[in-house]
């Protein structure tokens, strides 16, 4: 039993050799935290939230995600400045709760990430349908739905195709992948101010009432929902290892994407729902819709390309968290030693980038992902819920630390943090739970079966 909570000692993971180039600075991370963050939920999410689950009131849902994300956040911020090393959750469960929970909370991220890929492919897939078909092109319904998104649906292929490409950029080197989506962001911050600044004339005030159709706890539902639209914070973290001035630059790139981010999703959100009636939002393309309600016809397709943009974004983003996650866990003999090698010329893991890409895009080519959004809301609620609380257990093990950011009133920030993360997980459906349990059994086995024994942990004690 002792040896499943053996812990990584923080000064060996900064003692140990680093194979991947420092390269991002500070713009860098919030950009790179923007791109995931401002994509999916932005420009599908709210439409389909607002008219299911929150109405006008789901500005409230941002409201109370974004302060558990803030919460959340602080504790990322603290890690990333004290222990700069890839694997983000991962990592810094392995040098404060142990072994075992580092590992299964890998696990779920890995199926997340995975999860969030091919889901937000599907996304980009359908806002780029519409896109072209606004030129007179169209997919045949055969190449373009998995089996059971859509009539006669074979494969998504813009899906598969858009994840290839993303996978051949971010294998080819973190500053190429960093200057493109870069472009990319600029480029989607323009659009989604454009359309706050033409909606904004178009709101009917009346369009907020009634304000709250679904109740406190349709709202508390829609905070649990919208949540796979924070993730992008946690995608920084996982770029500490190639950060020029990590104890700088960590924390103030968490913060201050998160701080842009929530403040675009309440601006869209309240501009959204004051252009339209809420009922007839549940739509793929709720911006672009909006807009086209309102007759801005020109101005909805603007807004078709900037999601089509913001989207690849995301995409970028997860492909790279990803690949960094598995990267950390296979270096420390937990996953097989060939998703750990560094190309030699890219100095990326690019084998395992090409893996995960492959599987992604299998996952979004054939498989219809709707039953399985809600299980990426929930591998993020978990890991934010083990961050809040491993920071405590760092302050009481390792007083030595001396992080250039530090949580402040540890531990009531963390654990209110804690709790606001596992009261919006309780607030999601009951498969999504049944769904997780069965990934962390499967976890359990594999840690049991492989992991434990190949730990480079396990291999020291034996020496």
């Amino acid at each position: 039993m002792k040896s499943l909570f053996r812990k990584k000692s923080v000064n060996t993971m900064l003692a140990q050799k680093k194979e991947l180039k420092r390269t991002l600075s500070l713009i860098d991370l919030i950009f790179l935290g923007v791109g995931c963050v401002i994509g999916t939920g932005i420009f599908v999410i709210t439409g389909v939230v607002a008219a299911e689950s929150a109405g006008p009131a789901i500005i409230i849902s941002f409201i109370l995600s974004g302060v558990a994300c803030v919460l959340v956040a602080l504790c990322y911020a603290e890690f990333s400045s004290a222990v700069p090393i890839s694997g983000s959750v991962y990592t810094y469960t392995y040098a404060t709760l142990g072994e075992v929970f580092a590992f299964l909370i890998g696990w779920d991220l890995m199926l997340e990430y995975v999860l969030a890929i091919s889901a937000v492919a599907t996304g980009w897939s359908a806002y780029f349908q519409s896109l072209i078909a606004g030129f007179g092109i169209h997919i045949p319904k055969l190449l373009s739905s998995a089996p059971g998104a859509g009539p006669g649906g074979i494969v998504n292929l813009p899906a598969v195709i858009i994840i290839l490409v993303i996978t051949a950029i971010v294998s080819k080197g973190v500053k190429e992948s960093t200057r493109f989506n870069n472009i990319m962001v600029i480029i989607k911050l323009i659009v989604i101010l454009i359309f706050i600044c033409a909606g904004i004339g178009y709101v009917k005030p009346e369009n907020w009432t009634p304000f709250m159709p679904f109740g406190f706890q349709g709202v508390v539902t829609s905070a649990a929902t919208v949540f796979f639209a924070y993730i992008g914070f946690d995608v920084i973290a996982t770029a500490s290892e190639e950060v020029k001035r990590p104890q700088r630059d960590m924390p103030i790139g968490i913060i201050t994407s998160l701080a842009i981010c929530t403040l675009l999703y309440m601006a869209v959100s309240l501009v959204l729902t004051g252009m339209i009636p809420y009922v007839h939002l549940d739509v793929a393309d709720p911006v672009s819709f909006a807009l086209k309600f309102v007759g801005e016809d020109r101005l909805a397709g603007l807004i078709s390309v900037g999601a089509v943009i913001g989207i690849t974004t995301v995409l970028l983003a997860l492909v790279y968290a990803q690949v960094r996650l598995s990267y950390a866990m296979a270096r420390d003999g937990l996953l097989p030693k060939l998703l750990s090698k560094v190309h030699r010329t890219y100095k990326t893991p690019f084998t395992n980038t090409w893996l995960t890409g492959f599987v992604a895009a299998g996952i979004a080519g054939f498989v219809d992902l709707t039953t399985l959004a809600h299980l990426v809301n929930m591998g993020t609620l978990a890991a934010f819920t083990l961050v809040s609380l491993a920071i405590i257990v760092l302050r009481r093990k390792h007083p030595e630390l001396k992080p250039a950011f530090r949580v402040p009133f540890v531990p009531v920030l963390p654990a209110v943090g804690a709790l606001l993360c596992i009261y919006l997980s309780i607030s999601l459906p009951g498969v999504t739970w049944i769904s997780f349990v069965i990934w962390i059994a499967v976890g359990t086995a594999v840690y049991f079966l492989y992991s434990k024994r190949h730990s480079h942990l396990n291999k020291e004690k034996s020496h």
